[in-house]
């Protein structure tokens, strides 16, 4: 597994330093590939590898995939047709196993890599739709890592391609990621491998968004466990929504950790 570089292991040199950054990215995103390529769990794309996917297959390779991806449409449309749907982990060797008359390890390898790192595929990883077997039931939710990366790449393809800012859409997908995956501000960022200064900057204000709504919930919480009031009765003490507090107090508890008996 690649292990991220910390600041003071980075070169001095801006310019280095930026370049050992993206190399370490890079380096995440191709081990998360070959393991998906292998594995099936082709989600996480960024740069270099999300990239070359989107390019042209190249004339040598392009009779032996495309049949492949015709063929993964005419089996499994509820995966491969209208929506693409996240792949179960495993289901790169599951489709070896079932079809063997179908598939060669090689190149339905290539045409799954092509089709975990299209848009497509992507936009249903970023949406934190769960993963889904051959026979279409979801099995498990996607990797908040995976979830980041598939969000960022679509973020810089876009933002190739759009003369507006797209940095503040960024900022509300990765705090609604955040704040779905469940994890501490910390955690989450453990699990996140280095980016650009751009993404890391947007990342860092929406992780500080995100505890501060957390701060207010708890706050609130906590005045109204004081209260002895009603959420109604609350609500109108502070001019607030009943519906609001409500849901609010309901999404705080839920964050709060079991009583130990």
């Amino acid at each position: 597994m690649t292990r991220t570089l910390t600041e003071a292991e980075l070169p001095n040199n801006p310019s280095l330093a930026a370049s050992a950054t993206a190399d370490a990215v890079s380096d995440a995103v191709t081990n998360v590939a070959a393991e998906i390529a292998s594995d099936g769990a082709a989600d996480a794309a960024t740069s270099s590898t999300v990239v070359a996917a989107e390019q042209p297959i190249k004339q040598g390779r392009q009779p032996a995939v495309q049949p492949v991806l015709e063929k993964l449409y005419q089996l499994y449309p509820h995966l491969f047709g209208a929506e693409f749907l996240p792949l179960k982990l495993g289901i790169f060797q599951e489709l070896l196993a079932k079809h063997p008359e179908h598939f060669q390890r090689d190149t339905l390898k290539a045409a799954l890599g092509v089709h975990t790192r299209s848009g497509r595929y992507l936009q249903s990883v970023a949406a934190r739709k769960q993963r889904h077997g051959l026979d279409g039931a979801p099995v498990e939710d996607v990797a908040p890592e995976h979830i980041y990366l598939a969000t960022v790449e679509l973020f810089r393809r876009r933002q190739a391609r759009s003369s507006e800012d797209l940095r503040p859409k960024l900022h509300a997908q990765l705090l609604a990621a955040v704040a779905a995956s469940g994890l501490t501000s910390q955690a989450y960022l453990a699990k996140i491998p280095s980016g650009d200064a751009d993404t890391t900057a947007v990342l860092q204000d929406a992780l500080a968004e995100h505890d501060q709504k957390l701060a207010r919930q708890e706050a609130l919480l906590k005045a109204f466990e004081g209260s002895g009031k009603t959420p109604q009765e609350f609500a109108d003490m502070y001019g607030l929504k009943p519906r609001d507090v409500t849901q609010a107090l309901e999404r705080q508890r839920r964050l709060q950790p079991p009583a130990v008996a």
